[in-house]
């Protein structure tokens, strides 16, 4: 795991989206275009700088949509966790796990329908077959002994130790996405009984009360025959410590996401839900610093085990200012738990946990919001949070955004109409190019190439990642 201070800079190759292709939300065959690069490798800083303009990973492919042109628009979407309360129904979904694992309890009847990710391979169909169309061969190996010579000192200290341990990991994170799959779960179908008829409501008896309200009152009835014993005080005292005990939380105050994750369970509990959390291959360079969290920057699968058996597993992206939630693989035997919700919620709180050591984390990266797909529209529901304007690249409160997108699929959520993306490539000549086994600027590099395409192809890179990313990264031409 590389340090702080001895980073190697991130190298990637980029290729321009020339056609439309299959939309993994709306299936149009034709209707999904996005710009793309191949990340041989990428540091968490430029990663997190990039998903800042709107780009996302898929495995080493990187992907930025054509959001003007494409069918189905997809918005960055983050979560602020310090001030995220869950609703109702995450709070159902917490409830319905702690059920299952204290009694083993499985909720019958009326579920809520869980929206989900579309499958790994929908959701990225039309990135793939861009690379497919195009034609992309990355050889590897060519490019490995461009870095040796032109990154020698990096690459030396690259043991064989940890290149087998990678190769472990990713094949045991293939066999674990091959056993769960990542479909959706199956849905639960709410059944609505035909009343038998009748002359509706017996005016002559007291209306109908809820089981809950009556048991309300049952229980003020007795805190009032206890009030005489003098019961009630000492029930009162207890919700109100005494002012010399250290401050608690009143009886009537909501309880916390972590109160309602962390909750007890008993000695006898039905089941066992465990966790673990590895490093995995990704693009992202692994790293560590002074101040980061303890487990350090990079990509993780965070595994859910019940009773020694894997149901689940989810992807995470630890970088400098969030966890950036990539995909969830689950077994869908047990799509009844919500494992989507469960696992978001685990993730939220997470990042908390993580903020507490490390102040500038404190964003939850949900992927991409998408208005127009109603499954997609789920991730709303995560309050408070945030989307990405499309063409000034800063953050807008979801609730100013809605309005616009009930009108339109593509939006400038940026009210200002003078403001400009002020992370724009303004000088290209001071991009980093990686060509013939040299680091050079981009100012240098086109007088040796005297091909217009290759000449819009990168001015065009540089619009999309933007100035800071332009000299930090290295743009492997060949």
């Amino acid at each position: 795991m590389a340090s702080w201070a001895r980073l190697s800079p991130s190298i990637v190759e980029y290729f321009e989206g020339e056609d439309f292709y299959r939309c993994g939300y709306c299936k149009n065959e034709t209707g999904s275009r996005s710009n793309g690069m191949w990340a041989h490798s990428m540091t968490v800083q430029d990663y997190q700088d990039l998903i800042d303009r709107g780009w996302r990973r898929s495995g080493k492919y990187v992907y930025k949509p054509v959001m003007n042109q494409t069918c189905c628009p997809q918005y960055t979407i983050r979560c602020r966790p310090l001030q995220f309360q869950p609703s109702k129904s995450h709070k159902k979904v917490l409830k319905k796990m702690l059920k299952f694992l204290a009694k083993g309890e499985i909720s019958k009847g009326n579920c809520e329908d869980e929206p989900m990710e579309p499958t790994a391979e929908d959701a990225v169909a039309g990135d793939f077959a861009l690379i497919n169309k195009l034609d992309i061969q990355c050889d590897l190996t060519a490019l490995s002994d461009d870095l040796r010579e032109s990154l020698e000192s990096e690459e030396k200290q690259k043991g064989k130790s940890s290149k087998r341990e990678d190769t472990n990991e990713l094949i045991q994170s293939q066999d674990i996405e091959e056993k769960l799959g990542s479909g959706e779960p199956s849905r639960s179908v709410k059944v609505h009984t035909v009343p038998k008829p009748g002359k509706g409501a017996d005016l002559s008896k007291p209306p109908c009360r809820k089981a809950k309200e009556i048991r309300k009152e049952r229980k003020r009835l007795k805190l009032m025959q206890q009030n005489r014993a003098g019961e009630l005080e000492g029930l009162q005292a207890q919700c109100e410590p005494l002012s010399s005990s250290p401050p608690k939380a009143k009886c009537n105050q909501p309880k916390s996401l972590e109160d309602l994750i962390f909750e007890s369970l008993p000695e006898n509990a039905s089941h066992k839900l465990e966790f673990t959390r590895f490093l995995c291959s990704s693009p992202l360079e692994a790293e560590t610093s002074p101040n980061g969290p303890d487990c350090g920057y990079g990509s993780f699968h965070q595994q859910y085990w019940l009773d020694g058996k894997i149901i689940a597993v989810g992807v995470i992206d630890i970088l400098p200012h969030c966890v950036s939630s990539v995909y969830l693989y689950y077994d869908p035997d047990y799509s009844f738990l919500s494992l989507g919700v469960y696992s978001a919620l685990r993730e939220i709180a997470f990042t908390r946990h993580l903020h507490e050591k490390t102040s500038q984390l404190s964003y939850y990266y949900m992927g991409f919001y998408i208005h127009s797909c109603p499954k997609m529209k789920y991730k709303g529901q995560y309050r408070p949070s945030d989307l990405l304007c499309p063409e000034t690249y800063v953050w807008v409160p979801i609730e100013q955004c809605l309005p616009s997108l009930e009108n339109s699929k593509y939006c400038r959520f940026n009210q200002d109409s003078e403001a400009v993306d002020e992370g724009r490539s303004k000088e290209p000549d001071r991009l980093q190019v990686l060509y013939k086994k040299a680091i050079m600027p981009y100012g240098v590099y086109k007088k040796q190439q005297k091909d217009p395409r290759d000449e819009a192809a990168v001015l065009q890179y540089a619009a999309l990642v933007g100035q800071v990313c332009s000299e930090r990264m290295l743009l492997f031409r060949n």
